[in-house]
């Protein structure tokens, strides 16, 4: 699969006279609880060339191939992403943390990760992956019946945003190292159930709530809403960002 991502993201840069500067997992697969039958969530970050950023048009600020059942591709020109660094924008930091990268410029790599303690605000970070977790709990988890893959969309943001709570910085973006968090002991054995039963269901699973989960959540939730307002929310102007974009940008 790997060898046809890579072919398709060629495809992209050849078509549309890009460069594309990282090219990365983004979905279950690159959390951890992926289902046998898990699409490719590929996103990826694109350069155009000077004269596109010096046109009196924009150029196109989001790019992508048709989905399909196992391939979702789709990226964020350079310009779009750094604006959306400097708000903080939870996607963009995960997928800069991605355990599986099909393609990236090193250095480019290099220095945007470097600023991202720097430019990552607390609270914006945490209020995202608040706001996932209830809506997800609230939404998905009060039925008779519920999708198994909903409690994994419930509980790496939550779990994420008690990171940023406790530890005080950007959380992974992974779920193996966010559940060091969960101290009781019941809880870490229900979600390792849980994550036998989901690699070997499909994604449209359905299971009965597991009442002991559900009340973690919400105890979880309030918890967080206490905390989450008194986090710093720190501002920082754009020009290591400007000499980022100016410096990548494909000549």
């Amino acid at each position: 699969m790997k060898e046809i991502i890579l072919n398709k993201l060629l495809e992209l840069e050849q078509r549309e006279s890009i460069k594309i500067l990282y090219a990365c997992e983004s979905g279950s697969r690159a959390w951890g609880f992926e289902s046998p039958d898990s699409d490719f969530d590929v996103r990826f970050i694109y350069a155009h060339n000077n004269n596109k950023y010096l046109s009196i048009t924009e150029p196109p600020d989001v790019l992508g191939l048709p989905v399909n059942e196992v391939l979702d591709i789709g990226g964020w020109d350079l310009k779009k992403a750094l604006k959306l660094f400097l708000k903080s924008n939870g996607p963009l930091y995960e997928w800069l943390q991605s355990p599986i990268i099909y393609q990236q410029d090193e250095g480019f790599v290099s220095e945007i990760k470097k600023l991202m303690p720097a430019y990552y605000s607390l609270r914006a970070g945490a209020n995202h992956y608040l706001s996932m977790a209830h809506n997800t709990y609230r939404d998905d988890l009060q039925a008779n019946k519920v999708k198994l893959k909903r409690y994994f969309y419930a509980l790496r943001p939550l779990l994420a945003c008690l990171w940023i709570i406790e530890k005080q910085n950007v959380p992974p973006m992974e779920f193996a190292p966010l559940r060091v968090l969960i101290k009781d002991d019941l809880i870490q054995k229900t979600i390792d159930d849980l994550l036998i039963k989901k690699s070997a269901a499909d994604e449209k699973a359905y299971i009965s709530p597991v009442e002991q989960l559900n009340e973690w959540l919400k105890v979880t939730l309030e918890y967080c809403r206490t905390k989450v307002p008194l986090l710093s929310s720190n501002k920082r102007g754009v020009e290591e960002l400007n000499v980022l974009f100016r410096k990548h940008i494909a000549s």
